[in-house]
């Protein structure tokens, strides 16, 4: 499995946002979004160090965190995932967190005891065409759909979806801000607007913390 960057900070985001967790960033995915901020973990050239599930395991076991969160690229395409998450999920002090882009099939890895983070892809993006809609079938109550919004055309989309599969009673929800192309207050207008009730206003606490393109935290 191709790792392309691994490290120990807290969760800049998602439902255990604050805490501490181990990265693991695969490289690669198969999509392109506009406000990418690791794009370069999926070029081809990217560096990256080739590591079995077992490397992987012994390195997450190394560092003492307990929260996991497998990140990308796109988790979900790698070849030997399912390895890994039948690996991680034997240990159960392990709290296991998979960000995933809303474009690849989710129902293979409902099986498994960990949380899913589903991207939906609004309009700025550019990929909202690549989403998976029948993956809104799969989701549980321990999973979340997270919505990256940079305008208010974003915001409708993102109200849309969630009121279409009425995502608040099943799962959690959040939304976050493309990074400097709105203000968080005015996602909050809109959510009082609409009133968007058990909807998460999340900013990416690593941005407000270190540099916003900086890596490894």
């Amino acid at each position: 499995m191709l790792i392309a960057e691994k490290f120990v900070s807290i969760n800049g985001e998602s439902r255990r946002a604050g805490q501490l967790a181990v990265f693991i960033r695969f490289k690669g995915c198969n999509l392109s979004c506009g406000y990418c901020d690791t794009m370069w973990a999926n070029k081809e050239d990217c560096p990256a160090e080739d590591m079995s599930p077992y490397d992987i395991y012994s390195y997450i076991h190394s560092t003492g965190v307990k929260n996991v969160t497998l990140t990308g690229g796109e988790p979900l395409l790698q070849k030997d995932i399912k390895k890994l998450l039948d690996i991680l999920c034997s240990d159960r002090s392990l709290y296991v967190e998979i960000e995933t882009n809303g474009s690849v099939d989710i129902k293979p890895f409902i099986k498994y005891d960990v949380s899913l983070t589903m991207d939906y892809k609004c309009p700025s993006s550019g990929m909202t065409d690549k989403m998976l809609m029948s993956n809104y079938d799969h989701i549980r109550k321990n999973d979340t759909v997270k919505f990256v919004c940079g305008n208010t055309e974003d915001l409708k989309a993102a109200l849309e979806i969630i009121d279409r599969y009425s995502l608040t009673a099943i799962c959690g929800v959040y939304i976050s801000p493309v990074f400097g192309s709105i203000e968080p207050k005015d996602i909050v207008d809109f959510m009082i607007e609409n009133g968007m009730n058990g909807v998460n206003l999340q900013l990416q606490l690593h941005k407000l913390i270190w540099e916003p393109d900086r890596k490894g935290v």
